[in-house]
């Protein structure tokens, strides 16, 4: 069986310029592509966010993963970092974002999940889009109408998060299905990295640098240059091959959908 996306991937991380504990963790094997984000605030952040991407390493090597596939990898990572808060006066938390690899109906789709303020990018025809959407006091707040996004990027709140694994949460993930085209270069990362770089600048980069590792490496190394204040991690995703009904993923001419006549669409009635 030939996986409905043909990925490849790389990844970088960096502790910051402030902070000497590295509090993220990441899987980046397909068909998993995640990266989780302990919470400073909590006792053993960075426990917390390596055991949430434990769960989900163990799915590493399949073709794609199924909705059923991700709800119980999250099942089991809450209960583990839950139970890391047992007898503790802080609870441990960490964020999770990224996609894994689908398959629907024979088409290869990318399955993103989101806990948090960690985010998820895609790069497609030149135009970077967030996918994820942050689970923050001052994304709801903004949501409202009642802070715009400079005063955001200066609000003493930001690094307040809303939803998370542990930490007193029990709040579900956003999930969203996105048809996977070939080109599709996804940006998954820690928010050190759009809290140093803006929007623009990490367009750039993922833009001119063609290996997604050379890419991954430059966005962190950037971050650090620019303040380096918090974790950061980054990994990049290229779809080199998709799955279309009736072709095989490896390449050819792709007769398919294209991805731009299928929206967005959600998951399990969840946003």
């Amino acid at each position: 069986m030939t996986s409905p996306i043909v990925a490849l991937s790389g990844a970088a991380t960096d502790a910051g310029l402030r902070r000497t504990l590295n509090e993220d963790a990441f899987v980046s094997v397909p068909p998993v592509f995640l990266v989780a984000d302990g919470m400073g605030g909590h006792d053993r952040g960075e426990v917390a966010s390596a055991t949430a991407i434990a769960e989900f390493a163990g799915l590493a090597g399949r073709e794609s993963l199924t909705i059923e596939d991700v709800r119980e990898a999250l099942r089991r990572a809450r209960t583990q970092v839950d139970g890391l808060s047992i007898g503790t006066e802080a609870g441990a938390g960490t964020t999770l974002t990224g996609v894994v690899v689908a398959d629907v109906a024979g088409e290869g789709y990318w399955l993103a999940l989101n806990l948090g303020d960690s985010r998820t990018y895609r790069l497609a025809g030149g135009r970077l889009e967030q996918i994820s959407v942050d689970h923050s006091v001052v994304q709801e707040l903004m949501d409202r109408g009642e802070l715009t996004p400079e005063d955001a990027a200066r609000d003493r709140r930001r690094n307040v998060i809303t939803r998370a694994l542990g930490a007193g949460s029990d709040a579900d993930a956003d999930f969203w299905m996105l048809p996977a085209a070939q080109g599709d270069r996804i940006l998954v990362c820690s928010d050190g990295l759009p809290s140093e770089l803006p929007a623009e600048r990490i367009r750039t980069i993922l833009s001119v640098e063609s290996h997604p590792q050379a890419a991954a490496t430059r966005l962190v190394h950037e971050a650090v240059l620019h303040g380096g204040r918090d974790n950061i991690t980054a990994i990049v995703v290229d779809a080199i091959a998709v799955a279309r009904r009736g072709a095989a993923a490896p390449g050819g001419e792709d007769p398919g959908i294209d991805s731009d006549t299928l929206p967005r669409e959600p998951v399990g009635g969840l946003r």
